[in-house]
């Protein structure tokens, strides 16, 4: 897959997966990874570039077990630039699926 097709496609899905709950690095990497092929080296600069632009703020947990934990909670830009993203997706699947034939349900 083309790589800056699948990094777009990657932010999608990074700030869906934060919506739902703060998550630190690892965390976010493993449900990626769980449906997608996708490794560190991708997802970190993602969550930096995510956070830069103002649609992760961070914080930092202790834990009983090796080092602090910097978890990344989702923004309220970071929520209106993921509703624009689904948007923006599901009307271009369903250009794709027009294109390629078949059926798409949302």
């Amino acid at each position: 897959m083309n790589t800056q097709f699948k990094k777009g496609i990657l932010e999608m899905c990074i700030l869906s997966i934060i919506s739902k709950k703060d998550m630190y690095g690892f965390e976010v990497i493993d449900k990626l990874s769980s449906e997608i092929d996708v490794n560190e080296n991708t997802v970190y600069p993602i969550l930096r570039r995510l956070t830069s632009q103002g649609l992760f703020d961070t914080y930092v947990e202790q834990t009983n077990i090796g080092a602090p934990r910097k978890y990344y909670q989702i923004t309220t830009l970071g929520i209106e630039k993921l509703q624009s993203y689904e948007i923006e997706w599901r009307s271009f699947l369903s250009g794709v699926f027009k294109i390629l034939g078949g059926n798409h349900e949302n």
